[in-house]
């Protein structure tokens, strides 16, 4: 494997989805149950509502830490004429993401690997930008908010879907037995069981979505719409730039 000059939860990142990428989609629909597959949906249904009311004949669609690109290639597929780029700092992760748009004959997407806190593009590039259970895993949300908020054009969108401890405090206890107990097993099984722990603590370390609304206030960005499902276990937030 490449030596990467990463630090910290970075590199820590780097190494599990390098470590997990082969089990990745399966042990995502294993440990929602199925729903995440919804979740996307409602993601990429929000992104054709947003960017078709646009007047750009082909617009730029960034979808950042795309991991094995189900986003990207939900919106390649229904939108030919989009180009859409699929950004993740994972070649493990990114191959799978290139062998599954070759499946589905996507040939709208770039796969590119880069870093989602310092963007390989200029300022004003993308009509919109998404993101979907990645945010929480970088090392600094703030950063990837502001670069986000550069790379956007103004009035661009930007859809921000994670996984987030739930508020509703007779559902909370609930919430942890699963994910500190059963999700590392139902996940990682016996092999990567440590993997799946630390991405579970990765949640519970995580902003509240009313914090993640006010980091996106403050990098430039408007005041979010937010869509909870799951009694709050999933959020979606919807902005623009401001």
């Amino acid at each position: 494997m490449e030596e990467r000059a990463f630090d910290g939860k970075q590199e820590k990142v780097y190494r599990i989805f390098e470590e997990i990428a082969d089990r990745y989609d399966s042990a995502n629909v294993r440990i929602s149950l199925g729903m995440q597959r919804l979740w996307k949906k409602m993601l990429a249904d929000r992104l054709f509502k947003d960017v078709g009311s646009m007047s750009e004949k082909a617009p730029r669609i960034l979808d950042l830490c795309t991991g094995t690109g189900d986003i990207a290639i939900l919106a390649a597929r229904r939108n030919p004429g989009w180009k859409v780029v699929g950004l993740d700092f994972s070649p493990a992760m990114l191959e799978r993401a290139a062998e599954k748009g070759a499946k589905y004959r996507c040939r709208n997407v770039l796969w590119t690997e880069g870093d989602a806190m310092a963007i390989p593009y200029p300022d004003g590039t993308f009509e919109a930008v998404t993101i979907s259970f990645g945010l929480r895993n970088c090392a600094d949300t703030g950063r990837v908010l502001r670069e986000i908020a550069r790379v956007l054009k103004p009035e661009g969108v930007l859809l921000c879907m994670d996984s987030f401890v739930p508020s509703n405090k007779a559902v909370r206890p609930f919430y942890r037995i699963y994910f500190r107990f059963l999700m590392p097993i139902i996940g990682g099984g016996g092999t990567h069981r440590k993997e799946y722990i630390w991405l579970q603590e990765s949640t519970e370390k995580f902003c509240t979505p009313e914090e993640l609304a006010q980091l996106m206030r403050e990098s430039g960005l408007k005041k979010p719409r937010i869509y909870r499902r799951m009694l709050g276990a999933c959020v979606l937030l919807e902005t623009k730039k401001a």
